[in-house]
């Protein structure tokens, strides 16, 4: 969209863009910024043994669970770090199951494949469990620079493992400027039939995020962008607009309005999911724009 500031005002003097919370259907979960990779680029800076988000147990989410239902959210969905490596994941999701349909971003490798007997018993509970894989790049080498050598086979391994146990898989990749994206799909989804994977495989892409605590200039979101470039309908598709995410920081367990923004405090929403319902998502962090001007989201609510 390049610029979207009116013409008529400073960004100082025009009221902030915001997006005001609809009807809660999906709670995100960050298991902790602890991970078995240290991928340079990662937009929750996690690596072996970083505690910037901690661990979170099942009696931790468990209450978060119980209240979500009672608000009528319809799916939980799971991000880190890596959540595989948190002793409790299995036990989180298996509670997690008897409630709601269950999303978990993982990169795939080795504390995914050396739990596979444990996260093949989840397929028989009530509800469904789906995984995205991280494959950055179709080249293995390109993907493996940023991931560590024996990552990229071990992604695509991964998910072809959890196929075979009847599990929904997704793709997610890095997004780069001016690509043809329809394109890259297509060798994306080669891969994938190559690799015994439904064509249709749904593939996600993200653009660079940047680290935790960047501060890159982006154009301000403004009171008028979001009516002059939105509709109602494409500000519902925001991910604040009906999703929350709960991470655990210096041991409590809190609300934070979407999976992009746990490192502004300025978006923590509360100690409850009621506490943090209406409250009004301020577009000031520099990932907001991605969302604005690309549609950028972690959530596959929206197309199911």
């Amino acid at each position: 969209m390049g610029a979207v500031l009116a013409r008529s005002e400073s960004p100082a003097r025009q009221a902030p863009g915001y997006i005001q919370p609809g009807n809660l259907l999906e709670l995100w979960f960050h298991t902790g910024t602890a991970c078995n990779l240290a991928c340079p680029f990662c937009l929750e800076g996690s690596k072996p043994g970083d505690g910037r988000l901690q661990r979170i147990s099942l009696e931790d989410a468990r209450p978060w669970m119980d209240e979500a239902v009672s608000l009528g959210v319809e799916q939980f969905s799971f991000t880190g770090g890596e959540p595989f490596i948190v002793k409790d994941i299995v036990r989180i999701l298996r509670y997690a199951l008897k409630l709601n349909p269950c999303l978990v971003l993982t990169n795939g490798t080795d504390p995914v494949l050396q739990r596979l007997p444990a996260i093949e018993s989840l397929a028989q509970l009530p509800h469904s469990l789906s995984f995205r894989v991280s494959i950055d790049y179709a080249d293995e080498a390109r993907h493996d620079a940023g991931r560590g050598a024996g990552s990229y086979r071990k992604a695509w391994q991964g998910l072809e493992e959890l196929h075979w146990r009847g599990f929904k898989v997704s793709v997610a990749r890095q997004r780069e400027t001016g690509e043809d994206s329809a394109a890259v799909d297509r060798v994306f989804r080669e891969l994938c039939r190559k690799h015994g994977l439904p064509e249709d495989t749904h593939i996600v892409s993200f653009p660079d995020f940047l680290t935790p605590g960047a501060d890159p200039r982006v154009p301000a979101i403004t009171e008028q962008c979001m009516t002059s470039y939105h509709t109602e309908q494409t500000r519902a598709n925001f991910m604040c607009h009906f999703s929350k995410m709960v991470v655990k920081k210096n041991g409590r367990m809190r609300a934070y309005a979407c999976t992009l923004v746990d490192d502004d405090e300025s978006y923590d929403l509360g100690g409850s999911l009621r506490e943090a319902q209406g409250v009004q998502v301020m577009l000031h962090h520099h990932r907001c724009y991605s969302c604005f001007a690309h549609g950028s989201s972690c959530s596959e609510i929206k197309s199911r």
